[in-house]
């Protein structure tokens, strides 16, 4: 069975975003965001998720990457 991997690292590097930065541009706290950039979740809400697209000018498929 394969896995989603979470790239949010790599995409806020790019954007030279910080988490505290991007947290509080999407609504969320410092903890969960830290979550969510280390995979340590096992869900993430659309609506979040499309907070950070925005936020970060990108697309999901930019921050989820399937592995077998």
């Amino acid at each position: 069975m394969g896995k989603i991997i979470l790239k949010l690292d790599v995409v806020m590097a790019d954007r030279h975003m910080s988490l505290n930065e991007l947290a509080e541009r999407v609504g969320i706290t410092n903890v969960n965001l830290s979550k969510i950039k280390n995979s340590k979740v096992s869900a993430i809400r659309f609506s979040t998720l499309a907070a950070i697209c925005e936020t970060l000018d990108c697309t999901p498929g930019d921050i989820l990457k399937y592995t077998e």
